[in-house]
């Protein structure tokens, strides 16, 4: 079977870029890698074919030829390189750099690889810092002053880990590409470079402060302003106090997770509050007035109406959490909690049984609607 057309094979004009004959190899590589195609017969021979264009098409040289000759350009002597010496692969590709080439598009991403190596200097990492309020502070808001361990840019060489400030130097061993390839038989390795561990730089002189590295540990004091209306789970972003960057590269972000603490009186839902306020049963039958406290330190005098019962909630506008950015404020819900009293003395007792003798049905409405039910659920066991 007479060979494809290598431009054909990759799906691209003649006249296509280095760009675009790499763009179209990758997206056709992932596509018929045999990993991807296990129920694909023919995706291995694909692979290779797609693998034997690139090899031709990615060199000026063997592409020139190619253009020239086509497939005639690999095989016999045709398409000798300047100098002598055939091109490698010819008619059917150099596997092992193919190889690698693919290796190096479908998992360099993943891997922090790609040409040209790692980069010289690196971001700082990001800090997370986690801080408790009061309800009280949530509500009002408030600026506190947090210590936070972490890198930051050495003082002495100014972040680039040189001692006096000289910038690195090229690696001679990866020439700055922070990789060096080594040939094992059928496949070729590419290994980080062991000089700079992939830095693509070294110092000849390290820093005596940072040893190197650019960085130092060092406590900071920080200012942070709490708005008001935070709650549990908010947090604030610090752009560029997190830790400092490798070798001068850009400091990481800091992040400070807010906290409330729970409170002895008030619990929270959002914007709204709410307060269980005990009141006796003598107040609850006969009503009266009740103080209860506001989050902002005031106090709010609510009317208890007569014969209120346990669990009854009275609203208070506006005496709840503001919201976090602007606007309306919360409520405030009064929850009754009526007490039963104890430690009874003898006369208080005597006046409850003569209370009890004098209740009617008409008293106790609720009592009297559940055990009514209740009859006539045994009724209706019985009958």
């Amino acid at each position: 079977m007479a060979k494809r057309d290598y431009y054909d094979v990759l799906g691209v004009a003649r006249g296509a870029s280095a760009d675009e004959i790499k763009k179209a190899y990758r997206t056709k590589a992932k596509e018929l890698h045999p990993d991807r195609n296990a129920d694909n017969p023919n995706a291995e021979a694909q692979f290779k074919e797609v693998n034997e264009a690139y090899d031709a098409l990615k060199d000026p040289d063997k592409k020139a030829a190619y253009d020239r000759f086509g497939h005639a350009a690999f095989e016999g002597g045709m398409g000798q390189r300047p100098g002598g010496g055939g091109f490698p692969g010819g008619g059917n590709g150099d596997f092992a750099s193919a190889f690698s080439d693919v290796f190096e598009d479908l998992f360099g991403d993943f891997m922090g690889g790609g040409r040209g190596g790692r980069q010289r200097a690196s971001r700082g990492s990001d800090l997370r810092y986690n801080l408790r309020i009061s309800l009280e502070e949530a509500f009002a808001g408030v600026q506190k002053t947090i210590k936070v361990p972490g890198s930051v840019t050495c003082s002495s060489c100014k972040g680039t880990g040189a001692e006096g400030g000289v910038e690195p130097v090229t690696c001679p061993t990866c020439t700055g590409m922070g990789k060096v390839r080594a040939q094992q038989g059928f496949f070729t390795v590419e290994r980080t470079c062991p000089t700079c561990s992939g830095l693509g730089q070294i110092i000849k002189n390290p820093c005596r402060t940072c040893g190197g590295v650019g960085r130092e540990e060092r406590e900071r004091a920080l200012s942070v302003n709490i708005p008001a209306g935070v709650e549990t789970g908010n947090r604030i972003r610090l752009a560029g106090e997190g830790e400092a960057g490798l070798r001068g590269g850009p400091s990481g972000d800091l992040y400070i997770f807010v906290d409330v603490a729970d409170h002895p009186i008030f619990t929270r839902e959002g914007a709204t509050l709410h307060c269980r306020v005990p009141v006796s049963m003598a107040t609850a039958a006969l009503g009266g007035e009740v103080e209860v406290p506001n989050i902002d330190g005031g106090r709010s005098r609510v009317k208890i109406p007569v014969g209120s019962q346990a669990g009854q909630q009275m609203r208070l506008r506006g005496k709840g959490m503001p919201a976090l950015r602007g606007g309306s404020t919360g409520d405030m819900y009064i929850e009754l909690a009526v007490e039963t009293p104890v430690n009874l003395t003898a006369r208080q007792r005597e006046l409850l049984k003569e209370f009890e003798k004098l209740s009617e049905e008409s008293n106790s409405p609720e009592t009297t609607n559940f055990f009514s039910k209740v009859k006539r659920f045994w009724d209706g066991m019985t009958s």
